[in-house]
C-alpha cells in the first residue's frame, strides 16, 4: 500500500525524470529564435566553439541545452525536419546513458542525432549501432547531411573492406555500423602483431538502435572467430615416417657415474609426465633422418629459429608412438581416433588432444588427419557492450525487459511520452479450437479490410507461417506482398508503401525495422526524384512536389477514414515485446488503427500453457465450430504464460553471462598483456621477468624452498636444464666446493647461468635485430595457448553441470577450475618463451630477421577463418573471411598486391581480415 501511496503523491520515477527533462526542453526552446537569425556559417561555427569550451573544462551536461538547440536548428536546414519536444526528451535520456522507449513512428533516428552531436564534441568518437548493414548505411547517409552541415565527420564501418578504410571510419567523429562488425573488429584488434594494424579507438560512447534485439535476443550467441592454423596434415604424415626410425634408450644415465644405460638410444621416456626427451645422439640422428626426408635443409639444426615447429611436430609424433597406446589411451572407430577417459574408461566422443598430439596419433593409425579447428577469439554482445564508458539504447519495446537491462547492463529504461496521443484500438484476442478455424477467420478479416480500402499488416512468428498465409491469400485471390529476413533494402521499400489503400503485407516478427508505415504510403523517394531531376526548372520542381503532396494528403485522408492500418497477428510470440513491436506498427503519430491476435489451441504457446484449460471451457460451453472465445481473462492468461517464458529465458541468459564473465575477466588480462607487449618500446624487461619466473619454477621442483640438502635432487635438475634449455650448470661440483650452499644459492646460480646464456645470444645478434623475434615469440605463444585455453573452457563448461550430482555448486566449480587452467596457461607461456629463446641458435642478423618473419607468417597465416555470429532469427551463420577475395593463386607476402593498390600483399588482401 505504502509504495502505491507514495507514487500517487510524488509520481513514479519515470514521471519525475520526464518532468526534470521538460524543464531543460523549455531552456532549449528559448534559444530557438536567436539561432534562427544566424547564417549557416555562424551556426556551423558553434561546433568549434563547443569543442573549445569542452576542452577548457566545461561539461557536456552544461553544453547540452545550447548543443541540442544548435542540432535542432541544423536539422531544420539540412534535413527539413524539426525535432519535437519529446524527441529532445529522448535525446536527454540517451545522453545520460539510459534506454529510451519511444513508440514506432516517434522518430528515434532523428532523436539520436542530439546526443550523437553532443558527445561527438569530445573528439573520442561516437558509435551508432544498428542491426543490419542497410540501416547503418542508410542512417549514415541520411543523418550524415546534418552532421556534415554542422562540421562533423561520419564513417560507416562495413565488413570486407581494407584496414585503411576501417581506420578512417573509426577515426570519424561518428561511426555507424552493425553490432556484429563492431564486435569482430574488437576481437581482430586483439589478434594483430603490429599496433598500426588496429582499427578501433578506445570504446567511449555507443547508442544501440533496437537495443532489445541486440542486447537481449542475440545475447545468447557469442561472436566467434574460428579457423585452422596452417594445414599441417602432410607434415604430420611425413614426420610419422621418421619417428619409428628413432630408437628408445633403455635405462637412464647416472649424471654422477655416467653409468646406468643398458642400451643407448635416441630418446628417453618419462612415463610419469608423459614426456619424451631427445638425447645428444638422438638430436644428430633426428637431424640426419629429417634431412633425408627433405624436411630439414642440409646442414641446418633442429634448434635453428625457423625449425622450432618441426621440433614440436617430432616430439608430438614420438609421444604418439611411445606414450599413447591404442585400446588403452584411445580407440579407433569409424575411421576416427576417440580418446578413452583414463578415470572412467568411457569414450570421450568429440574431444581431441591439443598441441598437435591428436593429429600425430591419427597419422600413426593411418586414419584421416583432421586439421585442428580452433576458436581463435570470442566474446558475447553482453560483455562487448559493457566495455563502453557510456552506453545508451533506443527501441519501441524495452519496458517489459526493464529489469534485465538494469540487472545485466546497469541501464535504466525511460518511457518517453508520445508526441501525439495514441488512438489505436487493441482488440481482445480471439481463440479458436483448430488452426483451420483460426486461418478462416484471419482471411475473412483481411478480405473485409481489403474491400473497404484499409491497409493490413499480417504478422507471423515464422517464415513457414508467412508462406502458409500467402498460399491461403493466393487461393482467395487477394494480392499481397511477403517480407522475410533476406533483403533488408527491398523490405524497407515494401514496408514504406504498406500504408496505401487496401495493400496487404505479410511480415515475420523482424520485418520493417527502421522504416515507418505511413498511412497513404511514403512519398519521400518520389519527392527526392523530382528535386534531383535537372531537366526541370526550380518552379516546375516546386509545382510537382506540391502536386505529389496534395495527392498524398487525399490518399492519407482516405486511409484514415477506412480505419488506418489494421494489424492482424496469427500467433502470440513467447515474448510480449515482439507482440508489442508488431502492434506498434499501427497508430503512429496519433493515426487511427486497430490490432487483433488470432489464436488456436494448437499454437505452441497455448498448447504448453493454457490449451487444456481453455479446451475444457469450450467443451463445457458447447461452442459451435468456427466460434471463438473473446475474453479478457484468456488474454491475461496468455500474457501470464508469456511472462513465465520471459523469466525462464532471462535466467538462461543470466546464467550464461555468469559463466562467460569468468572467461571475460581472463580475456581482459590476456588482451591487456598483449597490448602492453605491442606498445612496449622494448620487451627485454618482460622477457627477463618471464625467464626468471620459469627458472624459479623449475628449480623449486627439484630444490624446494627452505629445504635441507638431503631433499635436493641436483642430478635431476641438471638433466632437465641440459635437455630442456641447453643449460650446462655443474651444481653438484659447486655443492662439493661450497661449505654452506643454500637453496637460494642454487636458484641464483641457475638464474645467473640462464641470464648469461641469453645475453650471449643477444651479444651475437644485437638487441635491435633480436627484439622483433622476441616480440613474435611472446605474442605467438600467448595466442597459441589462449586458443587452447578457450577450447579447454568450452569442454569444462559442457560437463560441469554433472558436478551438481556430487552436491557441488557447478558455477563455483567452474570458476575454481577455470582459474587453475588460467594459472597453468600463464606458467606454460612463461616456460615456452624461455625454452624457445634459450634454445634458439642464430648465426647472423639476416637469420634473426628471417626467423621473426617466419614466426610472424605462421602466426598470421590462419586459413579458413570463419566469423560465427547470431542472425536476427536466432540461428547461427558462418561467414568466411575470405569471401570477397578473388582467386589470385599463390602470391608472396612481400610481393605487390594483385589488386593494384600499390601495397605489399601482406598489408592488403593477404591480411587475416
Amino acid at each position: 500500500m505504502l509504495p502505491k501511496l507514495l507514487t500517487q503523491i510524488f509520481g513514479s520515477r519515470n514521471e519525475r525524470l520526464i518532468k526534470q527533462y521538460r524543464r531543460v526542453v523549455a531552456q532549449i526552446n528559448a534559444l530557438e529564435p536567436a539561432l534562427e537569425g544566424l547564417s549557416d556559417e555562424a551556426l556551423r561555427a558553434k561546433t568549434d566553439e563547443f569543442k573549445q569550451r569542452h576542452a577548457q573544462g566545461e561539461t557536456l551536461d552544461a553544453l547540452l541545452p545550447e548543443a541540442f538547440a544548435v542540432c535542432r536548428e541544423g536539422a531544420k536546414r539540412a534535413l527539413k525536419m524539426r525535432h519535437f519536444d519529446v524527441q529532445l526528451i529522448g535525446g536527454m535520456v540517451l545522453h545520460h546513458g539510459k534506454i529510451a522507449e519511444m513508440g514506432t513512428g516517434e522518430g528515434k533516428t532523428l532523436t539520436a542525432t542530439l546526443p550523437v552531436y553532443l558527445n561527438a564534441l569530445t573528439g573520442r568518437g561516437v558509435h551508432v549501432v544498428t542491426v543490419n548493414d542497410y540501416l547503418a548505411q542508410r542512417d549514415a547517409e541520411w543523418m550524415g547531411k546534418l552532421y556534415n552541415f554542422l562540421g562533423l565527420t561520419v564513417g560507416v564501418n562495413r565488413a570486407h573492406v581494407s584496414r585503411e578504410e576501417k581506420q578512417a571510419a573509426y577515426a570519424a567523429d561518428i561511426t555507424h555500423g552493425t553490432n556484429n562488425e563492431f564486435g569482430f573488429d574488437y576481437l581482430r584488434d586483439n589478434m594483430v602483431y603490429e599496433t598500426r594494424d588496429r582499427v578501433q579507438r578506445p570504446l567511449s560512447y555507443a547508442i544501440v538502435d533496437e537495443v532489445d534485439s541486440i542486447l537481449i535476443d542475440e545475447a545468447r550467441t557469442p561472436l566467434i572467430i574460428s579457423g585452422q592454423a596452417d594445414d599441417q596434415t602432410d607434415l604430420y604424415r611425413a614426420i610419422n615416417v621418421v619417428a619409428p626410425k628413432l630408437k628408445k634408450q633403455i635405462g637412464e644415465e647416472d649424471p654422477r657415474t655416467g653409468e646406468g644405460v643398458i642400451e643407448p638410444g635416441d630418446f628417453t621416456v618419462d612415463e610419469k609426465s608423459h614426456q619424451i626427451y631427445l638425447t645428444e645422439a638422438g638430436h644428430e640422428n633426428a637431424e640426419a633422418l629429417l634431412t633425408e626426408a627433405g624436411l630439414l635443409v642440409e646442414g641446418a639444426s633442429l634448434y635453428d629459429a625457423g625449425n622450432i615447429t618441426l621440433m614440436h611436430h617430432l616430439y608430438a609424433a614420438l609421444r604418439a608412438h611411445h606414450v599413447f597406446h591404442r585400446d588403452q589411451h584411445y580407440v579407433v572407430q569409424n575411421g576416427e581416433v576417440t580418446i578413452v577417459d583414463e578415470f572412467t574408461g568411457r569414450l570421450m566422443v568429440g574431444r581431441r588432444w591439443s598441441d598437435g598430439l591428436h593429429q600425430a596419433v591419427e597419422a600413426k593409425e593411418g586414419v584421416a588427419v583432421q586439421a585442428e579447428n580452433q576458436t581463435l577469439a570470442s566474446i558475447t554482445f553482453q560483455n562487448y557492450f559493457r566495455m563502453y564508458a557510456k552506453l545508451a539504447g533506443m527501441t519501441g519495446t524495452a519496458d517489459t525487459e526493464a529489469y534485465e537491462f538494469q540487472e545485466i547492463y546497469g541501464l535504466e529504461t525511460v518511457v518517453v511520452p508520445a508526441n501525439r496521443q495514441r488512438v489505436r484500438i487493441d482488440e481482445l484476442d480471439l481463440v479458436y479450437k483448430t488452426p483451420a478455424e483460426k486461418y478462416n477467420a484471419v482471411i475473412a478479416d483481411i478480405r473485409s479490410c481489403h474491400e473497404r480500402g484499409q491497409p493490413v499488416l499480417v504478422g507471423t512468428t515464422s517464415i513457414e507461417n508467412s508462406e502458409l498465409i500467402s498460399n491461403l491469400l493466393q487461393a482467395a485471390k487477394l494480392p499481397h506482398q511477403v517480407l522475410n529476413a533476406k533483403q533488408h533494402a527491398k523490405e524497407a521499400e515494401i514496408i514504406a508503401q504498406a500504408g496505401r489503400p487496401g495493400v496487404i503485407t505479410i511480415a515475420t516478427n523482424m520485418a520493417g525495422r527502421g522504416t515507418d508505415i505511413v498511412l497513404g504510403g511514403n512519398v519521400d523517394k518520389d519527392i527526392e526524384a523530382v528535386w534531383a531531376d535537372e531537366a526541370l526548372s526550380e518552379q516546375d520542381k516546386a509545382q510537382r512536389v506540391e502536386q505529389i503532396k496534395a495527392d498524398w494528403r487525399s490518399v492519407h485522408e482516405q486511409v484514415k477514414q477506412a480505419g488506418g492500418l489494421r494489424v492482424v497477428a496469427t500467433e502470440r510470440h513467447e515474448s510480449r515485446r515482439i507482440d508489442n513491436q508488431l502492434r506498434g506498427r499501427s497508430g503512429r503519430q496519433g493515426d487511427p488503427g486497430s490490432t487483433r491476435f488470432y489464436l488456436s489451441l494448437d499454437d505452441s504457446l497455448m498448447r504448453i500453457f493454457a490449451g487444456d484449460r481453455v479446451r475444457a471451457l469450450m467443451d463445457k460451453l458447447k461452442m459451435p465450430e468456427g466460434e471463438a472465445i473473446e475474453a479478457g481473462i484468456v488474454t491475461r492468461a496468455i500474457e501470464g504464460a508469456q511472462r513465465k517464458v520471459e523469466a525462464r529465458n532471462f535466467d538462461v541468459r543470466k546464467q550464461l553471462l555468469e559463466y562467460d564473465d569468468v572467461s571475460n575477466d581472463q580475456r581482459k588480462v590476456i588482451y591487456r598483456q598483449r597490448n602492453d607487449i605491442l606498445e612496449a618500446q622494448d620487451t627485454l624487461a618482460q622477457i627477463t621477468h618471464l625467464r626468471r619466473g620459469a627458472v624459479t619454477d623449475v628449480v623449486r621442483a627439484y630444490v624446494p624452498e627452505e629445504s635441507l640438502e638431503e631433499q635436493w635432487d641436483l642430478p635431476g635438475l641438471e638433466q632437465v636444464l641440459r635437455s630442456e634449455w641447453q643449460l650446462e650448470v655443474d651444481l653438484q661440483g659447486a655443492l662439493k666446493k661450497s661449505e654452506s650452499m643454500t637453496d637460494e644459492d642454487v636458484l641464483n646460480t641457475v638464474i645467473g647461468a640462464a641470464d648469461a646464456l641469453f645475453q650471449s645470444k643477444l651479444d651475437r645478434v644485437g638487441l635491435e635485430q633480436f627484439a622483433p623475434f622476441m616480440r613474435m615469440v611472446l605474442l605467438q605463444s600467448i595466442d597459441q595457448h589462449w586458443r587452447e585455453h578457450l577450447a579447454a573452457l568450452d569442454y569444462l563448461r559442457q560437463g560441469i553441470h554433472l558436478r551438481g550430482y556430487a552436491q557441488k555448486n557447478p558455477k563455483q566449480e567452474y570458476k575454481r577450475e577455470a582459474f587453475e587452467l588460467f594459472s597453468q596457461l600463464l606458467d606454460v607461456v612463461k616456460a615456452e618463451v624461455t625454452r624457445v629463446l634459450l634454445n634458439v641458435r642464430i648465426q647472423s642478423e639476416e637469420e634473426a630477421a628471417a626467423a621473426a618473419q617466419a614466426i610472424e607468417e605462421r602466426a598470421e597465416h590462419v586459413s579458413n577463418v570463419t566469423y560465427t555470429h547470431p542472425n536476427e532469427d536466432g540461428s547461427v551463420s558462418e561467414e568466411s573471411a575470405e569471401g570477397a577475395q578473388p582467386d589470385w593463386g599463390h602470391v608472396g607476402r612481400n610481393d605487390p598486391c594483385p589488386c593494384g593498390s600499390g601495397k605489399k600483399f601482406k598489408h592488403c588482401h593477404g591480411k587475416l581480415a
